[in-house]
């Protein structure tokens, strides 16, 4: 499902740096198709480092998270 925000503000140079930054530390967590706690805590640290939390972060972590958990294509750890 694609979510149109039509008020939302145009992600910033520094909005879309932090995105490949956390997309990458999505990337490197789910690598070996396990999600664990610790890996989590990361990605949550990384989310709130400015303060912050943008539709773009959540969108991302819908797709790179939530989409292949349901999809039985990632599994979470609880530690």
């Amino acid at each position: 499902m694609e979510i149109y925000s039509p008020n939302a503000p145009e992600p910033t140079p520094e909005d879309l740096k932090e995105l490949e930054k956390l997309k990458a530390i999505i990337e490197r967590a789910i690598a070996d198709g396990k999600l664990s706690q610790s890996e989590t805590e990361r990605i949550q640290a990384a989310i709130r480092s400015d303060k912050k939390v943008t539709f773009e972060e959540l969108t991302l972590i819908r797709e790179l998270i939530y989409n292949k958990i349901d999809r039985g294509e990632l599994e979470r750890e609880w530690d």
